[in-house]
């Protein structure tokens, strides 16, 4: 049960289908691209996945696209403030460009400067590191922070990390140890969270582009269907809270890895690094008892097909569809929240629902 940005995202298994190589690696692209706007609950357009096909098919160059995209905000100036479609447009083409690119240089430079280039124009920071101290409010800690780094040590620490990974030796090391190495460094490299906005973004394009210097040939759907799983496997990995028994854990990332890498089939779940998991799944604080009860629950299931269906409705629509109270649709749909099995992207007047396996 998996909803991935709607039916714009199905349409590019044509060309996988097709099997025609250029434009296989193009959707494979252009899905990883869109894919990871996820993580900030961000939604392409429609328009830009139409023009998207057109650069698939070949019909029109990446620098077209940019420019039909800019245009086309420059003609059609987003007005909500919370609508952040235009962000999730000029990055998705951004990114497309950037994986496009056979270039790379492993450097703090090369980090910063993919940054840049994803957000100039969008953030005034873009390319720049944070000159503040953040916390981060995460569903997945029960709403506490993972603990950054100090905005007074950034660059330093930055440099320290990238100077750490150039020295290592992968000479000899097993294909489990080069993971788990791989994954250490990029959890590191994410809890720095040098930039104030469009940290997991930035790391995950940095990640593609250093994984095939090594010649992994990367799954990148899992980008594109996984995203939210791959921040929150970062989170897990650099949180600890020794008085409420929670360690740091490298776990969920390295199913992701194997995943990625390896094509290991390790099922990824988002519910399962909620901190509270097994309290929620043992019936404590949750009425669901058990993850099959979650299937078996009528209102939960008749909630979910609405939701597969049209994943913009409101309340009162699930209400009218399920033939449940909108009290009770609120109350099924906070604690299907709670498991991470749904969760909101956008806002509340442009949003929809994503659920996730």
């Amino acid at each position: 049960m998996v909803y991935i940005s709607g039916k714009s995202m199905d349409n590019f298994e044509e060309y996988l289908r097709q099997g025609e190589p250029n434009k296989v690696e193009k959707a494979k692209v252009w899905k990883t691209a869109i894919g990871l706007q996820q993580v900030d609950g961000l939604k392409p357009s429609d328009y830009l996945i139409a023009t998207a096909k057109q650069n698939i098919e070949g019909d029109i160059s990446i620098d077209e696209v940019k420019k039909r995209i800019d245009t086309h905000y420059k003609q059609h100036p987003t007005k909500d403030p919370e609508n952040r479609t235009e962000e999730a447009d000029k990055v998705s083409v951004r990114i497309a460009e950037i994986l496009s690119e056979q270039t790379f240089t492993f450097s703090p430079v090369e980090y910063l400067t993919i940054h840049r280039r994803l957000f100039q124009d969008i953030y005034s920071h873009a390319g720049k590191i944070r000159d503040y101290n953040i916390t981060k409010q995460e569903w997945v800690l029960d709403g506490e922070t993972v603990l950054y780094a100090s905005a007074e040590s950034l660059k330093e620490t930055l440099e320290y990390d990238f100077e750490q990974e150039r020295k290592f030796n992968y000479k000899g090391l097993s294909q489990q140890e080069t993971t788990e190495h791989i994954a250490h460094f990029i959890s590191y490299l994410w809890q720095i969270h040098v930039f104030g906005e469009g940290n997991t973004r930035t790391t995950a394009i940095f990640l593609i582009k250093y994984l095939r210097t090594f010649g992994f040939e990367v799954n990148n759907e899992l980008f594109e269907q996984y995203s939210w799983y791959f921040r929150n496997a970062l989170v897990r990995a650099n949180y600890k809270n020794h008085t409420r028994n929670i360690h740091a854990t490298n776990e969920f990332l390295l199913r992701f890895f194997e995943n990625l890498l390896y094509g290991k089939n390790h099922i990824l779940k988002n519910r399962e690094m909620h901190v509270r998991y097994s309290d929620l799944v043992n019936g404590q604080n949750d009425p669901v008892k058990a993850e099959g009860d979650l299937v078996n629950d009528p209102v939960k299931r008749k909630i979910l097909n609405c939701l597969q269906q049209n994943p913009k409705a409101t309340y009162i629509e699930m209400a009218n569809d399920t033939g449940y109270s909108t009290s009770k649709i609120k109350r099924h749909i906070q604690e299907l929240k709670k498991l991470g099995v749904i969760k909101r992207l956008g806002s509340d007047k442009t949003g929809y629902w994503k659920i996730y396996n």
